[in-house]
């Protein structure tokens, strides 16, 4: 039988399942298949030479200084201990091609060359051989290659992420030196940006905003909507979610985001539990990882998805699945029914490491069996009537055993937690009458519990939360303080994490390995255009 562990390495909680069972659905996975897209390609050349220049006022102590146009690499050769650093301008997803010949004799030896690929100048700047994270220190981007044939074209076969390529010639041999030419980046997407229609809003700002949200989104669209192109390079639901919404207002490219909830109901485990993440090479494969949160937002990207789309046939080939996340997640609740709070689950919520999840996950289980029983209504399902009976329930325990009217919060856990994320919850969740989650959320911005944020992940559903008790300008705020802020620190795309109050926060062990152009993050873009900000 499988079973399922949580183990603790290096005080990281990860999760692992001995002998998986896993339910194959061969025609989801074809119907999937033959929704996979057509990668669009484009060839980028880099700017600048650039210097990286140690600066206490920049993101993580680093910048670069531009010191001369990469049109001039022709001109230009280097011998062994030599090195540059190309700037190609901004964020590029793609494969790296270039041409090399000798200058000098004959060369007598091979070309040991180094490339290191950055998204940020921190990775430029700090040695690789310093990381000491808990996660692979693999996904950091280098390369050491050997070239035996000079003159030659080079042709990286693995796909980066960067925006920044440092050159260490290693060795050569004393007798001859090495010349680069033609250096470029074959871009890979499935997101048309001619689609997208140009925002023109008033507030320059918020233009800048937009358009770094859309390039995050296309860098991450590729035959799935991954959730980083540098980390982790597969297919996470809770960023599904948010990137389908930014897509619908952008590329809409909605047949990327079929394929994707098609290749999650195409390998549930043997209790019909859908992956938290699903790796789609050599052959789909759902990962040994389920989180309470990101199963129930299988149910919610697909009520997204029918309510943008209309399309009622995947609709209904797709609802038992839906369903049995929330059959699944009702075997959680106790007799009160409230979530039991334990050590043998893991819900995602967000990355703070004092964070209890019981509140929050209580909310996204009211949030997600309201969508089920939109989507119920539609099919005129015989599980409507039981939806709205446990919804009942659920809400009125909430109240009950969660609320605490003279704190005037939410609390979790059996330390009566108050978090910035069970608030957020709650409110989306609709559990109090509108004036109350006014007042809620007003209370919250005011109060700012110790318990914050730290992914621009649940910074979207605080600004979706503000958005919704009709706090627009306060929304707009959270926006500018936040995104904005990335703005100003040197971001092209935005980022995984992002702590304005401690820009070092990286829950690996080092900003090095954190990605720096990442799916959850694409969601302004969705806010300023659907709720007209």
């Amino acid at each position: 039988m499988p079973w399922r562990k949580i183990i603790l390495t290096n005080n990281v909680k990860i999760q692992k399942i001995e002998n998986q069972a896993v339910k194959r659905i061969e025609p989801f996975i074809i119907q999937a298949e033959n929704l996979k897209p057509k990668l669009i390609k484009d060839v980028i050349a880099p700017y600048h030479f650039v210097e990286v220049v140690a600066d206490a006022e920049a993101m993580h102590g680093w910048r670069t200084k531009p010191i001369g146009p990469a049109a001039e690499i022709v001109i230009h050769n280097y011998g062994k201990g030599d090195q540059f650093i190309l700037d190609f301008g901004d964020h590029q997803v793609g494969y790296v091609k270039m041409d090399i010949r000798p200058i000098g004799s004959p060369p007598d030896a091979p070309l040991h060359l180094k490339l290191t690929f950055g998204e940020m100048p921190v990775e430029m700047a700090e040695p690789f051989e310093s990381y000491d994270g808990w996660i692979s220190s693999s996904w950091l981007q280098e390369e050491s290659i050997y070239v035996d044939v000079l003159p030659g074209r080079i042709e990286l076969p693995r796909r980066y992420s960067f925006r920044y390529i440092k050159f260490e010639v290693v060795d050569t041999s004393l007798k001859y030196r090495v010349a680069f030419d033609n250096i470029q980046c074959h871009t890979v997407t499935s997101g048309n940006k001619e689609l997208v229609k140009p925002l023109n809003h008033s507030d320059p700002i918020l233009n800048q905003i937009d358009k770094v949200s859309i390039k995050t989104l296309q860098d991450c669209m590729q035959d799935v909507f991954e959730d980083g192109p540098k980390r982790d390079r597969r297919l996470w639901l809770g960023d599904l979610r948010l990137q389908a919404l930014a897509n619908y207002e952008t590329f809409q490219n909605n047949d990327l985001v079929k394929r994707c909830l098609y290749l999650f109901a195409g390998v549930p485990n043997n209790k019909g539990e859908v992956a938290a993440n699903l790796f789609i090479k050599p052959s789909l494969i759902p990962d040994d990882t389920y989180l309470f949160d990101y199963s129930l937002l299988f149910v919610t990207t697909l009520h997204d998805y029918y309510f943008k789309v209309k399309d009622h046939e995947t609709l209904v080939e797709l609802w038992p699945i839906a369903y049995r996340q929330i059959e699944i997640a009702l075997e959680r609740l106790d007799e009160r029914n409230i979530l039991k709070d334990s050590d043998d689950w893991w819900s995602f919520i967000d990355w703070h490491e004092k964070l209890n999840k019981q509140g929050p996950s209580q909310a996204v289980l009211i949030y997600t069996i309201k969508r089920a029983i939109k989507l119920a209504e539609i099919l005129s399902s015989d599980k409507l009537s039981f939806l709205e009976k446990r919804l009942q329930d659920i809400v009125e325990a909430t109240f009950i055993h969660l609320w605490r009217k003279d704190k005037g919060f939410f609390v979790s856990g059996s330390e009566n937690q108050i978090s910035w994320a069970t608030q957020i919850w709650m409110v989306l969740a609709e559990v109090l009458d509108p004036g109350e989650n006014n007042q809620l959320m007003h209370r919250l911005l005011l109060e700012q519990p110790e318990i914050g944020l730290t992914t621009p992940y649940m910074y979207h559903y605080l600004v979706e939360a503000l958005i919704l008790v009709g706090e627009k300008d306060k929304a707009v705020n959270q926006l500018k303080a936040y995104w904005g802020e990335m703005l100003k620190d040197g971001a092209d795309t935005f980022w995984e994490l992002y702590d304005p109050n401690n820009k070092e926060f990286s829950p690996y062990g080092s900003q090095l390995i954190n990605s720096y152009c990442h799916a959850w993050s694409c969601t302004p873009t969705y806010l300023i255009r659907y709720y007209n900000l």
